[in-house]
């Protein structure tokens, strides 16, 4: 009997010191911190690394679970969903994670217009500064990043909840679009910016997936087969990349030869002519002499700066010019100037194309009160005071670098949707645009293994010169294949063909864009009935002498924002040759249109330009969608 007892004892003390296994530390990836947003009505997935075999125990508002580390230092427990609510303390291995919310997360991905901040000249800036104060919606913008492997981790980024300053740095879009959901639904809501100006959609796109795309086939199967070859020039690409951003960011290089100053002696320098001579090369130093009378008062406009910029007066430096800021008219501050001569030198880094660019015809000038002093004319230049910026090549374009890098570590962390902005970058290869932007979109579902969430995206807005006929516009069959991409199920688009800018790619409406793409959300999201999109073509009727149109999406009829003609057609007969030709309203939902020079039309198109004029909208104010149609 006592036997028995010692060896029960013995028994029940093995178990024990089993279960109080001590608990070691783990790693967790950055998407995991302070403030975070957890997708409602999901499983809750926490995961990371540690020592193989050790034990995890999560511990999440009421719920307890734990795992064992496996053979290759991985880890994931998976937690029960939730309905919306907050705020939780999340504990693992005795971390601590406060004030997490469980609400919508929605991934903001594409290239700049996505990116483009409200700091950087967005529209209503002072009105959202005033209206900002907003706990329960929270960003998580993940850094520029690539690798010619599946990354674990993001490179950084934190949770930020919305205020003044916060707002600042979110994307604009994503802003508007998180700030009505918030307001609508009530719920918390979490941003995760994914995004990278100027990137082409492959790069975005698991190269395995593109392998399948025969456009794309080449370029993948190099990156698979070199895998070696890439995974070590990714390393030397950002070597140079560390070394190009540090000399970018030390404008004391040039500063302290005196460079800036109006005694240094720039007769070795090259003379040039602004804005003509541009664009440069490497960081250039531009430097300019100028007299005026008077220091009160005194406005400077420099008209383009590509991309940063340190601008000096007399040595002392005016104001720095960032990637995404606005050159605009300013005042000079009094104690800067000096009556008589005075000295403008300016420091100028393009790191997009290694490509700087300073001044534009007509809006280069000095403007006292009575005198308006060009600036354009003969400058001293020289792109030898500091070193040359390193050879950085754009290998995040490669097939499925971004992708590696800025969404494969985050693929466990389920979301309800995305929002999209992109196309720009592909406009010159529009032909494989639907082919690859179904495949992205196909891949990150089956990626994030949580079935066909909503992918909403922005259709390209109106940019560069107006032409009244242009059948051979990039972009507007690089709209074409956007608008073909509805055809994959959960799909929805904002059609901004009416709030872009002939002269800027960067478009600062992004109020309507955010407010277009949650009309998609609440139709394909949340299932709501209403009128969520532009007109769009049901049927076109070809007579002898025009073509009638009939439109579905036009709420309580279709209407003209301007004039009593319906704008934007152009349309052909049998020659191919294309007229601009006016509409006119003959029902609620129904246009005709014809031209003089079209006996009988064969071909219709709308919007089909890079900047088209249109006036074309719905009930709702939303813009017809561009089309082209065959007889």
């Amino acid at each position: 009997m006592k036997n028995f007892l010692f060896f029960a004892m013995l028994v029940l003390l093995t178990v024990s010191c089993k279960n109080d296994e001590p608990l070691t530390e783990v790693f967790l990836p950055k998407i995991f911190g302070d403030h975070m947003v957890l997708q409602r009505e999901q499983p809750i997935r926490i995961w990371g690394e540690g020592i193989p075999g050790k034990k995890v125990l999560v511990k999440f508002n009421g719920q307890e679970k734990e795992t064992k580390i496996d053979k290759v230092g991985k880890w994931l427990v998976e937690l029960d969903p939730l309905p919306a609510g907050g705020p939780y303390e999340l504990e693992v291995n005795g971390k601590k994670f406060y004030d997490l919310q469980v609400g919508e997360v929605w991934l903001a991905g594409g290239q700049s217009n996505m990116e483009w901040v409200l700091s950087a000249g967005v529209e209503g800036l002072s009105q959202e500064i005033a209206d900002s104060d907003y706990p329960l919606i929270r960003f998580f913008k993940i850094p520029h990043d690539y690798d010619a492997k599946h990354k674990f981790d993001v490179r950084g980024g934190e949770w930020k909840t919305a205020d003044a300053n916060n707002i600042l740095k979110f994307s604009a879009i994503a802003w508007f679009f998180a700030k009505q959901n918030h307001l609508e639904k009530g719920i918390p809501i979490g941003i995760i910016e994914s995004n990278w100006g100027g990137t082409p959609a492959e790069g975005w796109l698991a190269a395995e997936k593109l392998t399948e795309l025969p456009a794309y086939q080449e370029k993948a199967k190099d990156v698979i087969s070199r895998a070696d070859y890439w995974k070590q020039e990714v390393i030397d690409n950002k070597l140079r990349e560390l070394k190009r951003n540090e000399l970018v960011a030390a404008p004391e290089n040039g500063e302290i030869q005196g460079v800036a100053n109006l005694a240094y002696n720039d007769s070795a320098w090259s003379t040039v002519k602004l804005p003509q001579d541009n664009p440069f090369q490497d960081i250039a130093w531009f430097r300019k002499k100028f007299t005026v009378n008077q220091t009160e008062n005194v406005k400077l406009n420099l008209g383009d700066i590509q991309q940063m910029a340190y601008v000096y007066l007399n040595g002392m430096r005016l104001f720095y010019k960032d990637w995404g800021d606005q050159v605009n008219e300013m005042i000079i501050p009094a104690g800067m100037l000096k009556k008589g001569e005075n000295l403008m030198a300016i420091r100028i880094i393009n790191t997009w194309d290694n490509s700087p660019v300073l001044g534009k015809e007509k809006q280069f000038y000095l403007k006292t009160e009575g005198k308006t002093i060009s600036l354009e004319g003969d400058w001293k230049y020289s792109n030898r005071v500091e070193e040359a910026i390193p050879i950085v090549e754009s290998h995040h374009y490669q097939p499925g670098f971004m992708y590696n890098a800025m969404l494969a570590p985050i693929l466990n962390y389920p979301i309800k949707g995305v929002i999209w902005y992109q196309g720009e970058s592909n406009a010159d290869q529009h032909e494989h645009y639907q082919e690859l932007f179904s495949a992205l979109i196909t891949q990150w579902r089956q990626a994030w293994g949580i079935g066909d969430f909503p992918f909403l995206f922005v259709q390209l807005a109106n940019w560069q010169e107006r032409k009244e006929v242009q059948p051979e516009s990039n972009w507007a069959f690089l709209r074409e294949a956007q608008t073909n991409t509805l055809a994959l199920p959960n799909t929805g688009m904002a059609v901004t063909i009416d709030v872009g800018n002939a002269e800027d790619i960067h478009p600062r409406n992004k109020k309507d864009v955010g407010h277009r793409l949650w009309l998609a959300a609440k139709k394909v999201a949340y299932g709501e009935e209403l009128l969520f999109s532009g007109p769009k073509l049901k049927n076109a009727d070809f007579d002898t002498d025009k073509v009638r149109l009939e439109f579905e999406y036009c709420g309580e009829g279709l209407k003209l924002r301007s004039g009593d003609a319906v704008l934007g057609f152009i349309l052909a007969g049998e020659d191919g040759v294309f007229y601009p030709a006016k509409g006119k309203l003959i029902a609620p939902n129904q246009v005709e249109v014809s031209h003089t020079s079209v006996k009988s039309p064969l071909e219709i198109r709308y919007a089909w330009a890079d900047n088209p004029e249109v006036n074309l909208y719905n009930s709702g104010d939303l813009p017809a969608i561009p089309f082209r149609v065959r007889k």
